[in-house]
């Protein structure tokens, strides 16, 4: 009796607390936003825990160095999405989680939730191109002769 009293149940309220804890940091977001760019690197990552973890290239003038933004994705529709998207101008729609207590959730603190292929590609203020993978006609199929 004094076991189960001494030992299990404040290894019961532990648990509880931990189990608490994740479950707040990973339902509060302390930031939110996107972020455009050139998606660089996606791989699937972990020894036990296999997430996506991505690097998302942002250049904000032409001929400036590039900073990298490094993130993960949880959802394996997003990162089909993503992928589906290497090498052209995109928009990742992200949620920063803070306090999570292991890399088990993912390598970075930014969550990429949605991707979006942005239309143009801008150069300076009011100087923008087409984004050459959105400006290519849609390819008719071939009719049967």
């Amino acid at each position: 009796m004094k076991l189960l009293k001494f030992v299990l149940v404040p290894l019961l309220v532990l648990a509880l607390l931990a189990a608490a804890w994740i479950w707040a940091a990973l339902s509060w977001n302390y930031s939110e936003g996107e972020r455009a760019g050139w998606v660089q690197k996606l791989s699937k990552k972990g020894w036990l825990c296999k997430t996506w973890e991505g690097e998302l290239s942002l250049v904000s003038l032409p001929g400036s160095t590039a900073e990298k933004f490094l993130f993960t994705v949880h959802d394996d529709a997003v990162a089909a999405d993503i992928t589906r998207h290497i090498g052209k101008r995109v928009a990742l729609h992200y949620e920063e989680k803070v306090g999570l207590p292991t890399t088990c959730f993912g390598d970075t603190r930014h969550f990429v939730t949605q991707v979006t292929l942005t239309e143009d590609i801008p150069l300076g203020p009011g100087i923008s191109l087409p984004n050459p993978a959105s400006a290519l006609p849609p390819v008719a199929p071939a009719a049967n002769r």
